[in-house]
């Protein structure tokens, strides 16, 4: 995934979740954030973070932050891209050769992000964006998520029906150690993640290679239920 017209800036604030502000080639801009997570541990004032000025000069907001540095690492925040890279993942045959790929596909009660057939069985893929990470460890989620509990229940169900399932943690960082449930946050979650997984629900991880410009899927990662 390639981000044109990336920018570098200073974060200063985030007033609410949508908006944050941004001090670029000098001046500060009101910036769209591209992620409603809390994402505390990463936009903290002196960031450097990367910008991507908008096509729409008539936008109230000129700039979308996109990605920080975080010491050593640069951290993709955009929650849209894990899905974009997901697929691109998914086409280049990261689970094999797989057939009549499609997003959002209801089944059941709930929405999952891809639908396909692998290998003569119908599939559904949910995909989670990480960016949380303490020591090179990850967790999801950074906040509770009820409907990330539900989608994993479905998925669940689905495999008692017979269906391919799988998770997919799309970890928006590279040089991490593992990844694991956030049970202090998020008990429920981690609870039905580890029920998906003994009904047959496949859990996988990803890492990325992050630049200022582009996102691409690199290695597979370690998921510690």
């Amino acid at each position: 995934m390639v981000y044109p017209n990336m920018v570098a800036g200073e974060f200063v604030a985030r007033p609410n979740r949508f908006i944050a502000h941004v001090i670029i080639d000098g001046e500060l801009q009101v910036c769209h954030v591209k992620n409603t997570g809390r994402c505390r541990e990463l936009l903290q004032p002196g960031a450097k973070v990367w910008c991507q000025k908008a096509d729409n000069p008539n936008r109230k907001t000129a700039y979308d932050l996109i990605k920080v540095q975080k010491g050593e690492r640069l951290i993709n925040m955009d929650s849209q891209a894990p899905n974009v890279i997901a697929r691109e993942w998914l086409l280049s045959g990261g689970l094999g050769a797989v057939e009549n790929l499609r997003p959002e596909t209801v089944h059941g009660d709930s929405r999952f992000d891809f639908s396909f057939t692998l290998n003569g069985k119908p599939c559904f893929l949910e995909v989670k964006g990480v960016t949380l990470e303490h020591d090179g460890v990850c967790a999801f989620p950074d906040a509770p998520t009820q409907r990330g509990t539900k989608h994993l229940k479905g998925l669940t169900e689905a495999v008692r029906q017979g269906c391919g399932a799988y998770v997919l943690f799309v970890i928006q960082m590279k040089d991490v150690k593992y990844i694991h449930p956030n049970n202090a946050t998020d008990p429920a979650f981690g609870a039905a993640l580890r029920e998906a997984a003994a009904a047959g629900v496949h859990i996988l991880a990803v890492d990325c290679h992050v630049t200022e410009t582009a996102t691409q899927i690199a290695d597979p990662g370690e998921v510690r239920l």
